[in-house]
């Protein structure tokens, strides 16, 4: 159930305006990769975010018209990987469309349990896909994290103001 906290008519807000408010924030970059039983599919996304730490939940949000939705709307599990400064082509090849990314040079496996996981990233969190919530022309997926994997001392890469950079 959605409670207003507002007697205030909802006026939209012009598109361009919102995403300058959002360009000043920067963003840690990920990558969600799953499989549904069709092949490997993955996205980038800066929308990570952590929700719960007893039970451990994230969400991380993706657009319905996707050509990944289908597969995370029909995925059990999925791989969040986060991606260390130097991978910015990685990350702008899971952020293009029409080609297969998972195709050559990206280099990856699968888990035990299947998942595809990506070489050479980060970190990544395992997860189980519990709940999506439609949110305007995106969807909101909420996992519990299953399984971790931390590379120390690797640097973030962040998306801010139209462009990626490190700290």
């Amino acid at each position: 159930m959605t409670v207003s906290l507002s007697s205030h008519p909802a006026t939209d807000l012009a598109p361009e305006r919102f995403k300058q408010a959002f360009r000043a924030y920067p963003a840690g970059v990920v990558v969600v990769a799953t499989d549904a039983g069709r092949g490997p599919v993955g996205f980038t996304a800066t929308s990570l975010t952590s929700l719960s730490l007893n039970p451990p939940l994230i969400s991380f949000a993706i657009a319905a018209a996707s050509s990944s939705w289908p597969h995370v709307e029909q995925a059990r599990t999925a791989v969040v990987h986060f991606l260390g400064s130097d991978q910015e082509p990685l990350a702008r090849r899971f952020a293009t469309s029409g080609i297969d990314r998972f195709a050559a040079p990206t280099a990856w496996r699968r888990l035990p349990e299947g998942e595809p996981v990506l070489s050479d990233v980060a970190g990544w969190l395992r997860v189980a896909i519990e709940d999506l919530v439609p949110a305007g022309d995106h969807r909101i997926v909420v996992a519990r994290v299953l399984d971790s994997w931390q590379e120390p001392g690797r640097r973030p890469l962040l998306f801010h103001d139209g462009g990626y950079l490190s700290i």
